[in-house]
């Protein structure tokens, strides 16, 4: 079996009193594109810093590309690529000259700066914007950018921190077949997010965190089949009719889920006719999500 490319044991840290994370355990295989997926708050970027040697963890090991963490911290840097959530661009400089000066301070011979540069722009669909200057980009040419970054020196592993975080739907669906193609490339990619459309679409596996544990590990469809099933029935009315519902659905030993003025009973598949019978026929059938496993799992809503 092949080594982790990210090793974490019992891993904890905590900033005063709060466990940012909390005893983690977390393999992430070598050639996947790999979901860490959780609300705000959940520990992920504290995770991604951990990973990158920004932080040390207060107890337990770290390992990355079989080095341990903060001791070997600069020679994993130079290894890993690296997307932000914040954009750390110059705005000053053109798309081009961005990535020329990152490639200097990376460990890549001088003589493939420019090859690599056209390589990585046209990877993020940005091979006609380079002499543009950052400041006159969209903020979903900005994000492709910042991939373009993180993807330049051909890094054995890209972390994506909240990856499309703050951008509309349209330049978000934008990145993702831009994600997709990096994916197929056989990189190996850590992927931060509450999106859970973006887990379900780009992860090979995913790992669900909540106060900074893991709760749940599989692939997307293995996570749908472990803890929501097949279908969510959806029932909507008032404050008693939802509580009914509730009610009825826990009797027949079913998770339900509260979804604004609705609710949704889990595994609507394996509904029992009586249930039916007495619940009459749900306003929306629907296939479950990741969302649906999250809140059947602590009881949470993303945010």
């Amino acid at each position: 079996m092949s080594i982790p490319v990210v090793r974490f044991r019992d891993v904890v840290k905590t900033y005063g009193s709060t466990n940012a994370v909390d005893g983690l355990d977390l393999d992430v295989p070598r050639g996947k594109f790999f979901g860490l997926l959780g609300p705000n708050g959940a520990g992920k970027s504290t995770t991604m810093r951990l990973i990158t040697g920004q932080s040390r963890a207060t107890s337990g090991t770290v390992e990355v590309l079989g080095h341990s963490m903060p001791k070997d911290s600069r020679r994993v840097r130079s290894l890993l690529g690296v997307v932000p959530q914040e954009s750390n661009l110059d705005a000053e400089l053109t798309v081009r000259q961005n990535l020329e000066v990152f490639a200097r301070f990376s460990a890549m011979s001088a003589r493939h700066y420019a090859e690599a540069v056209d390589r990585a722009l046209a990877a993020v669909r940005l091979a006609d914007r380079g002499d543009s200057r950052v400041e006159t980009l969209s903020g979903g040419m900005r994000r492709r950018l910042l991939l373009a970054r993180g993807i330049l020196t051909a890094p054995r592993l890209l972390l994506l921190d909240e990856p499309t975080v703050g951008l509309d739907p349209q330049i978000r669906q934008d990145l993702w077949d831009v994600m997709e193609t990096l994916r197929a490339s056989g990189t190996t990619v850590l992927m931060s997010t509450h999106y859970i459309e973006e887990a379900e679409r780009l992860a090979d596996e995913v790992v669900v965190v909540s106060a900074g544990r893991q709760i749940a590990r599989g692939t997307p469809r293995e996570l749908l089949r472990a803890h929501a099933g097949e279908q969510a029935a959806e029932y909507r009315g008032d404050a008693p009719r939802r509580a009914a519902v509730e009610e009825h659905a826990a009797r027949a030993g079913l998770t339900s889920r509260r979804t604004g003025l609705s609710v949704s009973v889990l595994r609507a598949e394996t509904m029992p006719d009586g249930l039916r019978e007495v619940l009459g026929p749900p306003d929306v059938l629907r296939p479950t999500t990741l969302e649906d496993v999250f809140v059947a799992l602590t009881g949470e809503l993303f945010v």
